[in-house]
């Protein structure tokens, strides 16, 4: 079998000598990110010293009482390039139970080629992805009720047939902390500054969406037109549109003696896409706003959607 010729993101290689200790740090790290593969008896120069015997025991006893929770990896033994040494390779998969754990209290995860223990941030995106914590249901600091919009949030509540206006100052806590609006300290919560928030782009810089017009095909073209949109996500949402609607070509054809303009994408599609990104993009990363790219051949919908703490642009639609 074909040794890999260097350690990446997805590969790992251990000396025979290697401590059950940093084995199991090395397996939290892979199954906390897209997993990998630890190669024993291959030397981080690339030098095949082989294994003296089999590990899969020790492998197994590692991953159940070192790891938590237990994971179960593959373990094979294959013949190296030099004859008569083997070596082996241990799969670790993504984890399904994420975030995993050291019997030592320590979370680690993969960046590029080395282990490292996770940051606050990237624990939280850890439990979010896992679906043990919901950060939208985190308490600001230095927010209050008197931060909220009361008229929208009457309108959400009117749909319910709750009368929020005349409801009284204690009912209405009980209604917004009942409905994640507010948390238990009377403190906005992330998801009730977004959606009902009066000015939330002062308290949170990266819920915002930046619109940029170019000439041309590329982001090194003339820029025709540049926005910034804060609020509320219903209100970007909105603005984003209607930035879109006034800069986007418009084709026209002429019916009888009438000239009936016809855009190439109904504005739906717009609307889905802006939506799509404003619940999509992660607010636990503190980075730049959603971006709207407009070229004279496509428009791109930019946005942080990172679960490991990479900080990588993804496109979520292209036009």
């Amino acid at each position: 079998m074909e040794i890999p010729q260097a350690e990446n993101q997805y590969i790992e290689f251990k000396s025979e000598k290697v401590s059950a200790k940093n084995l199991a740090e090395e397996i939290v790290a892979f199954a906390n990110a897209e997993g990998g593969e630890i190669w024993i008896g291959v030397e981080d120069d690339l030098q095949i010293t082989g294994i003296s015997r089999s590990y899969e025991e020790d492998i197994i006893n590692i991953c159940r009482s070192a790891v938590i929770p237990p994971l179960q990896p593959t373990y094979e033994e294959v013949d190296s390039e030099i004859k008569g040494i083997k070596i082996a390779r241990i799969s670790i998969p993504k984890g399904v139970d994420r975030p995993y754990y050291t019997s030592k209290n320590q979370y680690y995860i993969r960046v590029g080629s080395t282990k490292r223990i996770a940051s606050r941030e990237e624990l939280i995106r850890l439990f979010q992805a896992s679906g043990l914590f919901h950060y939208d249901r985190v308490e600001i600091d230095g927010t209050s009720v008197s931060h909220l919009d009361f008229s929208a949030i009457s309108d959400y509540f009117s749909n319910y047939q709750i009368s929020f206006a005349t409801e009284s100052e204690d009912e209405k806590i009980r209604l917004l902390t009942a409905s994640d609006v507010l948390g238990p300290n009377e403190k906005s919560t992330l998801g009730g500054m977004l959606v009902f928030g009066i000015s939330p782009e002062k308290i949170l810089p990266q819920a915002g969406i930046a619109f940029a017009h170019f000439s041309g095909n590329h982001l090194d073209a003339e820029l025709l037109d540049k926005k910034n949109f804060g609020g509320s996500l219903p209100r970007q949402v909105d603005n984003a549109l209607a930035a879109i609607k006034a800069n986007r070509p418009v084709a026209s054809t002429i019916q009888g003696a009438k000239r009936v303009e016809s855009p190439h994408y109904p504005d739906k599609v717009f609307r889905e896409l802006l939506v799509n990104a404003t619940v999509h993009r992660n607010y636990s990363v503190v980075g730049s706003q959603i971006r709207v790219f407009m070229f004279n051949d496509r428009i791109e919908f930019i946005l942080l959607i990172t679960d490991l703490g990479e900080l990588d642009s993804n496109e979520l639609n292209m036009l």
